[in-house]
């Protein structure tokens, strides 16, 4: 008898994150770091395994190198697995075709075999670009006892934001009538979080008529939901009232880090019966020295602070000097700030030198746009990076 897994999950990670600029020149968008010890993929993987699912394909594409060193074998999310596990699936030359991931339905189409070596009842579709804590597991309950199609997850949104997403009419019941993809007049608010579960069989089948479909675009939103709509197919919303961000801008991944901040944070990652697993770099404690001032922030292992800190989000191993201020800043790994430099509203990727005396940003406020420097640069001494500013390249400053 053929081994199976009741659900498995598909985690699209590949995207390139091109609103994100400087800080995707050479990572996938869900490699970006967040909240001091994460990786953006931490949150789908620990949903996952947090939820009793154990086989989850990441598929990966754009600068993958970094996204799949960090995820090796799945292990610090116990998806290490003989059978099942973490597994990196990524476009592959074939006898018949070779071609790269067309759209997100393609991809999902262009990996079959993995999903039918585990002969499914359901799988699970993720992105691998969005902050939030959710058990999967319910909503495959609901899914079952609608004996639906497919589910989707939705959240109400603003009706100002509501055309960036797709967007659910539903009958009372939740059963979804009609769906468009990001329309110019959102006829509802009620928007889809691109998080679905498919009966797999009905997916397999619409997935096959997709990639015949020579109109097709080869995406869920636009061609197989609606397909399978058009066809009748019992298809459900599942609400999810939880805190739920797409980070895939620089306001919307600052906004995310400060979000992490205070007594009662808008989303705690530090609740225990929901645990975030990652993948911890080896770094020594934190040193917090004798001239340090440090309010309402965030500090990972490795990080020495001589200077002030003041709501700002350390990833490991940065180093702020003495006389050297940050303010409402994400500074990722290894970044040096020198005393006397300031950092203010900014996002500062990994490995940067920012030298003595360099102003980056500007105190935050009223259309002040969040200065953004992108991986191992250097801003000389007294240099000023100007707010909103965004840089990827070394400013040479004072001799």
């Amino acid at each position: 008898m053929q081994r199976k897994k009741q659900c498995i999950a598909m985690l699209l990670a590949g995207g390139q994150g091109s609103r994100l600029y400087a800080l995707t020149n050479t990572i996938a968008k869900p490699a970006v770091p967040f909240g001091s010890k994460y990786r953006i993929i931490d949150f789908p993987l620990s949903n996952c395994i947090n939820s009793g699912i154990d086989t989850v394909g990441v598929l990966t594409q754009y600068e993958p190198l970094e996204l799949n060193e960090y995820i090796g074998n799945g292990q610090p999310w116990d998806l290490d697995r003989s059978f099942g596990g973490a597994h990196i699936l990524q476009p592959y030359q074939g006898k018949k075709r070779t071609s790269w991931y067309e759209g997100t339905a393609n991809a999902i189409y262009q990996n079959m075999h993995f999903m039918k070596k585990y002969n499914p009842d359901y799988v699970l579709i993720l992105s691998g670009d969005h902050i939030y804590k959710m058990d999967y597991a319910a909503m495959l309950k609901a899914h079952i006892e609608t004996n639906a199609s497919c589910t989707i997850a939705a959240l109400n949104v603003p009706l100002k934001e509501a055309s960036r997403f797709g967007i659910l009419n539903v009958k009372e019941d939740g059963q979804i009538y009609r769906f468009d993809e990001k329309p110019m007049v959102p006829k509802s608010t009620l928007a889809s979080l691109g998080i679905y579960i498919f009966t797999a069989s009905k997916l397999f089948e619409y997935l096959e008529a997709d990639d015949k479909n020579p109109n097709s675009s080869k995406d869920f939103g636009k061609d197989v939901l609606p397909a399978m709509l058009d066809a009748g197919e019992k298809m459900m919303s599942y609400e999810f009232s939880g805190y739920w961000k797409d980070v895939g801008t620089i306001s919307s991944l600052h906004e995310a880090n400060m979000d992490l901040l205070g007594e009662t944070p808008n989303f705690d990652v530090s609740d225990s019966n929901w645990k975030i697993h990652s993948r911890n770099p080896l770094a020594p404690p934190e040193y917090l020295g004798p001239d340090s001032s440090i309010s309402n922030s965030m500090i990972a292992l490795g990080c020495e602070v001589n200077g002030t800190l003041i709501n700002s989000v350390l990833s490991s191993n940065v180093k702020v000097e003495k006389g050297a201020v940050v303010r409402d800043s994400v500074i990722m790994s290894g970044t040096v700030i020198k005393a006397g430099a300031e950092v203010n509203y900014a996002i500062v990727d990994e490995d940067v030198v920012i030298e003595n005396g360099a102003k980056v940003g500007a105190p935050k406020g009223e259309n002040v746009g969040i200065a953004v420097l992108g991986k191992t640069i250097t801003i000389g001494k007294n240099a000023t990076v100007k707010a909103g500013e965004i840089v990827d390249k070394s400013i040479e400053g004072e001799v």
